[in-house]
């Protein structure tokens, strides 16, 4: 079975494609064998702004537990607590940070995915350690009490060392108070190597020796 896995990934050239809802909402989309399998990360209704009323996912994640969430159709898989486990080819792990919020690290598409939901405050590095390898780094860096600010954002980006850091919940119609993301740019030192309403990523692809910095576009 390993051995028929590896050959799909490689013959079928997967892809994964990832795109931001606003707050710390993000969509990643892979393959499981002729189905779109759709992972929403964080579908937290916003206060104002342009937002989907429902989404229809196989899979949601939830860093600070369901409450406020937009309603989710197609009966998903849901994982709001400490736990780890595979659907359709998606292999997710968590890891507990500050103030109860989850990390997850997301395998799929031969792609490692990090988001590290709401997190609001910098934890000690060395209890990252545990996150191994990354390829895609999702961080959300509009500051004040509800984000990590630009400069703690930067900070992890450079002792995380991913091929991608890609920033969400910056300022936008539903997070108007939050930092705009040109902040982050001046403290990470980091230029915009492309600015999307989407991303598609294939693993062969990624940068080897440098982290490059991925921006989205809000895309309802």
């Amino acid at each position: 079975m390993t051995v028929l896995r590896s050959f799909k990934s490689i013959f079928c050239l997967a892809f994964m494609h990832i795109s931001w809802l606003g707050q710390t909402c993000v969509r990643l989309q892979t393959k499981f064998n002729e189905e779109d399998v759709i992972t929403i990360i964080d579908p937290y209704r916003p206060a104002e702004g342009e937002f989907p009323r429902s989404l229809s996912p196989q899979i949601a994640l939830y860093s600070k537990g369901e409450e406020g969430s937009i309603t989710l159709s197609q009966n998903p898989f849901i994982l709001s607590t400490l736990g780890e486990c595979e659907i359709k080819e998606v292999m997710i792990n968590t890891l507990p940070s500050i103030d109860g919020n989850i990390i997850f690290k997301i395998l799929a598409e031969q792609i490692s995915v990090v988001h590290l939901g709401r997190l609001n405050k910098k934890p000690e590095l060395e209890d990252l350690e545990k996150l191994g390898t990354i390829d895609i780094l999702i961080i959300p860096i509009g500051g004040g009490k509800n984000y990590l600010s630009a400069e703690d954002a930067a900070t992890l980006v450079t002792a995380l060392e991913p091929r991608i850091v890609i920033p969400i919940a910056y300022h936008c119609d539903t997070d108007k108070n939050a930092a705009a993301v040109t902040e982050f740019f001046k403290e990470s030192g980091l230029k915009p190597d492309k600015t999307e309403k989407k991303f598609i990523f294939r693993k062969k692809d990624l940068p080897q020796d440098e982290t490059k910095l991925m921006v989205l576009e809000k895309n309802v």
